[in-house]
C-alpha cells in the first residue's frame, strides 16, 4: 500500500524528472533476483516519487534496520562535535576513564574518536564477540582489551564495537542517552516520533544496530543528508560535519574470512566514510539483511529499500543499472499512472492452503534444526477460532493466524501478522515479525504430532523467538 506521510511532499515521478518505466524495471530487477522486499521510497529533488510497501508490511510499520543505525549515531556525533562537546582527536581513555582496562595497550590509549568512527583501530575483523567474552559486563572495556594486530588508521575492519563506544561517549558527553539526544537534536525537529531502539542487557542503546524507523523516516534522513544537515530553515547537523562523514577516509577490503561472492557488489569496496559506505556513485548507510538508504548527490536523488535478503545483495547496484538512466528522462502520464497502480498491490504470497475449520492439532516441536526459533519440545497447539486459528507454542506465547489474511496479535508486545492454512494433514503458518526483516514458518504435521518452526533467516540478536517479540529487545551486544 502507498503511504501519505508528512515528512516529505509527494509528486508524480514525471513531475520531478525520474522515468516511471526506470523504477518499474528497478522493481523487475529486484524480483528477477529474489529479493524479498518490504518497502521502496524514491525521493527526486525532495519530493517522494514512487513509494511502495509489500503486505503485510504497511507505511506505518517502523522497521528494523539493522545497522543502518550507524549512520544515525554517527550524525549525533558530528553534532555533540558541533556543540563543541567532543573533537575528532579526543582519545577514549580520556572521554571514557572508568572503561579502561589495567592492561590496555599502549595502542588503545592512542585510539580516537576518529578511529572509531572510521573503524580504522587497528582490529583484524569485528572485535564484538571477543569483547563480549573478555568482558561480559563491560563492552568498551572488553573492546580495548581485543589485540590490534595493525596500527591504527592503517586499515578498515568493520567493527560493531567501534559504534557502540561511539553511543557511550555521545552519552558521557552530554549526559543523556544516544535515543534521547536523537529524539531531541533531530527526530523531533524533522517531525519524526515512532523511533524504536533495541537495548542491551544494561539498558543502554546499541547504537551499532537496534533502531527502527518507518521507510519515510529513513528517507527524510536521506534527504537531511542531500541538504547537508539543513531542514526546512534549521540547520540541524552542521554542513562540515555532513560532508565530512560521508567522504572517503579509508579503503575496503573484503573481510579475510569473507564468502567469494562480496566482491559481486562493488559499492562496498568504494571506500568507508564515518560510519557510511561510499559507492560508486554517493554513497550509503546499509544495514543487514538490506536495509537501504542510498544518498546520489549529483542526482539529487534518495532511495530507501527495506527487505529480507542474504547478505551480498545486489543493491544499490541494480539502482544504477536500472534508475540512473531514467532520471532526467521523459515520461508519460500513464507511465505514472501504471507505476502508481502496481505500486498499490505489492504483495508478499500468502501461505496456501485450506480452512478446515473443525481440525485442530497438537503437536511436539522438532528443534533440531540450527535456525529453530522455538525450543526443542515445546507443545505445539493449533485451533480454529473465527476463520482464522489460535497457534498456542507452550506458555510462551499464544498468536492468531489468519485464512486469506494476514491476522495481528501482540502476544509479548511487539505485533506478529500472521496467515496460514492446511495443506493435506499438514498445517503451515508464516509468522512475521512485522517490525523486522525476519519471520518463521511453523509446519505441523498432524499425523506424527510434530512441529517444525524454522526463521527464514535468523535474527542476528538470536534465534528465540519470543525474545524478538519483547518490546524494546533487551539482549547482549551478541550482534555479529
Amino acid at each position: 500500500m502507498a503511504g501519505e506521510g508528512g515528512l516529505l511532499p509527494r509528486s508524480a515521478p514525471g513531475d520531478s524528472g525520474v522515468s516511471s518505466r526506470a523504477v518499474g524495471a528497478l522493481l523487475d530487477r529486484l524480483e528477477e533476483l529474489s529479493v524479498e522486499c518490504h518497502s521502496i521510497m524514491v525521493v527526486r529533488g525532495g519530493h517522494v516519487v514512487a513509494e511502495g510497501w509489500w503486505a503485510p508490511y504497511d507505511a506505518e510499520r517502523p522497521h528494523l534496520l539493522y545497522s543502518l543505525t550507524k549512520s544515525f549515531t554517527a550524525i549525533a556525533v558530528g553534532i555533540v562535535i558541533g556543540d563543541g562537546l567532543l573533537s575528532l582527536d579526543d582519545r577514549v581513555v580520556d572521554l571514557l576513564p572508568d572503561h579502561v582496562p589495567a592492561d590496555i595497550s599502549e595502542q588503545g590509549r592512542r585510539l580516537t574518536v576518529h578511529h572509531l568512527l572510521s573503524m580504522t583501530t587497528g582490529h583484524r575483523d569485528d572485535s564484538l564477540t571477543e569483547a563480549w567474552e573478555l568482558e561480559p559486563g563491560d563492552l568498551v572495556k572488553g573492546f580495548l582489551r581485543v589485540p590490534f594486530p595493525y596500527p591504527e588508521g592503517t586499515r578498515h575492519a568493520y567493527d560493531n564495537s567501534t559504534t557502540f563506544v561511539l553511543a557511550r561517549i555521545v552519552e558521557r558527553v552530554t549526559g543523556i542517552g544516544l535515543p534521547e539526544f536523537v529524539d531531541e537534536r533531530l527526530f523531533k525537529p524533522m517531525g519524526i516520533d515512532h523511533a524504536v531502539w533495541d537495548r542491551v542487557a544494561s539498558g543502554a542503546a546499541f547504537g551499532f544496530h537496534g533502531l527502527h524507523l518507518k521507510t519515510e523516516a529513513v528517507a527524510a534522513f536521506g534527504e537531511l543528508l542531500l541538504r547537508k544537515g539543513r531542514w526546512g530553515n534549521q540547520q540541524l547537523v552542521p554542513r562540515e560535519w555532513v560532508e565530512l562523514a560521508t567522504r572517503r577516509h579509508i579503503e575496503t577490503l573484503p573481510p579475510e574470512d569473507a564468502a567469494a561472492d562480496w566482491e559481486s557488489n562493488p559499492d562496498f569496496l568504494c571506500g568507508y566514510g564515518y560510519q557510511f559506505w561510499i559507492g560508486r556513485h554517493g554513497y550509503h548507510g546499509n544495514g543487514a539483511f538490506g536495509q537501504h538508504c542510498v544518498v546520489v548527490p549529483s542526482h539529487d536523488l534518495v532511495v530507501v529499500v527495506t527487505s529480507a535478503v542474504d547478505q551480498g545483495t545486489a543493491l544499490p547496484g541494480a539502482i544504477w543499472e536500472c534508475l540512473l538512466p531514467g532520471i532526467d528522462q521523459a515520461a508519460s502520464p500513464q507511465d505514472d499512472e501504471m507505476l502508481a497502480d502496481r505500486l498499490q498491490q505489492l504483495s508478499l504470497k500468502p501461505v496456501p492452503g485450506t480452512a478446515e475449520p473443525a481440525r485442530s492439532a497438537k503437536a511436539t516441536l522438532d528443534a533440531s534444526a540450527e535456525d529453530s526459533a522455538l525450543p526443542d519440545g515445546t507443545l505445539v497447539v493449533v485451533d480454529p477460532v473465527d476463520g482464522g486459528w489460535l497457534v498456542r507454542c507452550g506458555t510462551l506465547f499464544t498468536v492468531e493466524v489468519g485464512h486469506g489474511e494476514w491476522r495481528e496479535s501482540s502476544p509479548l508486545g511487539r505485533p506478529v501478522v500472521a496467515d496460514g492454512g492446511w495443506q493435506g494433514n499438514t498445517f503451515v503458518a508464516e509468522l512475521y515479525v512485522i517490525t523486522s526483516p525476519h519471520r518463521v514458518r511453523l509446519v505441523v504435521d498432524a499425523d506424527a504430532g510434530t512441529a517444525m518452526a524454522r526463521w527464514n533467516m535468523v535474527p542476528l540478536t538470536g534465534p528465540r523467538l519470543e525474545l524478538h517479540l519483547q518490546s524494546p529487545l533487551m539482549t547482549r551486544p551478541d550482534v555479529a
